[in-house]
C-alpha cells in the first residue's frame, strides 16, 4: 500500500484498481448466497451468528474492559445539507425548568422530565440492513423494491438482526499496521491490504465475524476541528477486492469508521457503490458505518489482541431498513 500524501487527488490515489459494471457483475455472482438459506430467508449472513459460535465469541472476555463505539447522537453531528439526512433533533417534552414552575409551593411530590428526538434512523453510528440497497431492481435473495413501502420494509429488515448483531468482533487496524495516523481520502483498501493487517495482527477471519475496519479517518476529521466533508465526501474505504476478500470468508458483516463504508470516490466510472452492490444485495453480509474506533484501537494495539465479544444490535423500529446503535466491544 503507498504511503503517497493526501494532497494526492482521491480519484487517482495509487492504491485504487479500476473496475467496470460488468467487472463487479461477475464479483457479485460469485458472492452471491440467494437462497442458501433458502427461498424465504431474510437474515443473509446473520444466519452465520449461531448459538455456538455466540458462546465461542464470549469466551474472549477476561478483563471485562468495554468500549462504546457510537459516536455521539446530536446536533453536532456529521450530516449536512448535501445529504438527504440531518443530524439527530433533541427536543424536551417537560424539563426541570417546567417541573418548577408547574410545582405547588413547598411540594415534595414527585415529577418528571421527559424528552424526544427526530432523526434518520441512519445518521449516526449504524446498521445497514440489507433492504438498503437495490440494484437492477433487486435486492437480497431476488425481492424488489415493492417490498419497501411508506409503511417500511415487508421482508429484511434490520430489526431481524436484532438477536443475531452479536459475537467475535475483530478490528483490522490499517493506518496503524502501516505506520501512519490515517489513510488518505480516496484510499481504497485491497484484499491484500486485509490479509496484511490480520497476518500482521496474529488474527484470523472467519465465519460470522463481525469485521471492524480502522481508517483513521474519522479521528483525521477531528483533528481539523470540523466534520468537513466526511459526509459523502472523499474518504479511504473498502475497494471491490476487499468485497470479494470478505465474502470468502464467510464474514457476517463489516463495519468501518467512514461515512460509506466503501472508497470514495468509487472505484468504478459507471457504477455507483459498488462494494454495497457486492456485499448487501448479493452476499447478505451487512455493513455498519460512522463506528469510533479510537479508543478500542489503542487498547488492541496495547495489549495485542484484536479479537473481542461484540454486541451491536439494532433498535426495534418495525419495518426499518437501517438502525443507530451503540456497538460494545468487550475485552
Amino acid at each position: 500500500m503507498s504511503t503517497a500524501s493526501s494532497e494526492i487527488a482521491p480519484e487517482t490515489h495509487p492504491s485504487r484498481r479500476k473496475y467496470g459494471r460488468e467487472d463487479v457483475m461477475a464479483i457479485a455472482e460469485r458472492c452471491r448466497s440467494w437462497e442458501r438459506w433458502g427461498a424465504e430467508d431474510e437474515l443473509g449472513a446473520a444466519n452465520t451468528v449461531t448459538a455456538e459460535r455466540i458462546a465461542i465469541a464470549a469466551r474472549l472476555v477476561d478483563s471485562g474492559k468495554a468500549f462504546s463505539l457510537a459516536i455521539p447522537l446530536d446536533r453536532n453531528g456529521p450530516q449536512h445539507a448535501h445529504t438527504m439526512r440531518c443530524n439527530p433533533q433533541h427536543v424536551m417534552l417537560r424539563s426541570g425548568i417546567d417541573v418548577i414552575a408547574n410545582a405547588p409551593a413547598g411540594s415534595l411530590s414527585m415529577a418528571s422530565t421527559d424528552d424526544a428526538v427526530y432523526m434518520p434512523l441512519q445518521a449516526g453510528t449504524q446498521w445497514d440492513a440489507l433492504c438498503h440497497v437495490f440494484f437492477d431492481g433487486h435486492t437480497y435473495n431476488g425481492r424488489g423494491p415493492e417490498t419497501v413501502s411508506s409503511n417500511g420494509a415487508s421482508h429484511a429488515s434490520i430489526t431481524n438482526i436484532k438477536d443475531r448483531a452479536l459475537g467475535r468482533g475483530v478490528l483490522l487496524d490499517l493506518p496503524r499496521h502501516q505506520g501512519r495516523a490515517h489513510l488518505d481520502p480516496g484510499e481504497a483498501i485491497q484484499a491484500d491490504d486485509l490479509e496484511a493487517c490480520a497476518s500482521g495482527q496474529g488474527v484470523e477471519i472467519g465465519s460470522g465475524d463481525f469485521v471492524i475496519v480502522r481508517t483513521g479517518h474519522m479521528e483525521r476529521c477531528r483533528a481539523g476541528g470540523s466534520w468537513a466533508d466526511y459526509a459523502g465526501g472523499p474518504a479511504p474505504g473498502l475497494g471491490v477486492s476487499a468485497a470479494e476478500f470478505l465474502c470468502q470468508r464467510d464474514v457476517a458483516a463489516v463495519a468501518t469508521d467512514t461515512w460509506g463504508a466503501e472508497v470514495l470516490p468509487f472505484e468504478t466510472a459507471d457504477l455507483r457503490f459498488p462494494v454495497h452492490i457486492i456485499l448487501l444485495v448479493n452476499a447478505g453480509i451487512y455493513i455498519g458505518e460512522m463506528w469510533d474506533l479510537s479508543a478500542l484501537a489503542e487498547d488492541c494495539a496495547c495489549d495485542g489482541r484484536y479479537a473481542f465479544f461484540l454486541c451491536a444490535a439494532p433498535i426495534t423500529v418495525s419495518g426499518s431498513v437501517g438502525s443507530p446503535i451503540n456497538p460494545i466491544a468487550v475485552k
